[in-house]
């Protein structure tokens, strides 16, 4: 059994879980210690067991409180070296034994899952996404694309479970109230992926045999999540693809603990 759930996805802060019996991670811990502890003992899952934190990247809706919880728990964190570099000031203090860094796109293996992070194009040092094997199931994270490419594509093709996102509403971004250099960032090839363009790669991965989706990261100022979903929705119906029998598709929330999935 593997389980999957976010606790908490979306411009204001992003942590995932991922366990099974034996291994129990988190991806992200953008939101305080306090509210990531509360969000994982609220899905049955004890802190104390956590055996790592993955950050994808710098920016610090994902890693606001990995430092606190480091301390707090004693887990390690793992993140490639540029990540490091650019994160390491901000977490505060963590012990060398829990300081661990690996090289994108080379698997590693924590208790009984095996890890393949990729590259994402985004404005950060060396942003990944994730990818978890484990009792023969795959499951893929993948956020904070400013675009998708055929790199990305092999990665996120083939899963048993994917959580992408699907940040803004183009329209709702142009007419909304952030400064012009902040859109044009948020809509470039390192920004963040549209609703429509999310659509348009489920829409595909479904065609070619995908069947759970989770949506993700969205904005609180240029987005919602029934929009996120019917965008989504659109794209599928015009394939003739019915959501709920050929495929299931939920939002993950910003402020709120999403799902528990099973798998």
């Amino acid at each position: 059994m593997v389980k999957f759930c976010s606790l908490f996805s979306g411009s204001s802060g992003n942590a995932l879980f991922i366990g099974t019996d034996k291994t129990k991670l988190l991806i992200d811990a953008g939101l305080s210690g306090k509210r990531i502890l509360e969000a994982l003992c609220s899905i049955g899952e004890n802190p104390a067991e956590l055996n790592a934190i993955l950050i994808s990247h710098e920016h610090i809706d994902h890693v606001r409180g990995a430092g606190i919880l480091s301390r707090k728990q004693d887990i390690p964190i793992y993140a490639n070296e540029s990540t490091w570099c650019a994160m390491e000031k901000g977490l505060g203090p963590v012990r060398l034994e829990n300081r661990v860094a690996f090289c994108t796109e080379n698997e590693f293996e924590i208790g009984d899952i095996c890890i393949k992070p990729f590259s994402i194009p985004h404005d950060a040092a060396e942003p990944v996404g994730y990818s978890f094997f484990a009792q023969g199931k795959r499951i893929t994270t993948a956020t904070d694309i400013g675009h998708m490419n055929d790199e990305i594509l092999a990665h996120i093709e083939g899963n048993d479970l994917l959580l992408i996102e699907s940040n803004h509403d183009v329209e709702m971004l142009k007419v909304g109230p952030y400064p012009w250099h902040l859109k044009k960032r948020i809509m470039g090839d390192n920004g963040h992926l549209s609703n429509e363009s999310c659509a348009e790669v489920i829409a595909r991965l479904a065609e070619r045999g995908g069947r759970r989706f989770i949506l993700g990261h969205l904005s609180n100022e240029n987005n919602f999540p029934e929009l996120a979903y019917q965008t989504t929705l659109n794209a599928l119906n015009e394939k003739k693809i019915a959501v709920g029998s050929d495929v299931f598709v939920e939002v993950a929330l910003r402020d709120r603990v999403g799902s528990i999935n099973i798998l």
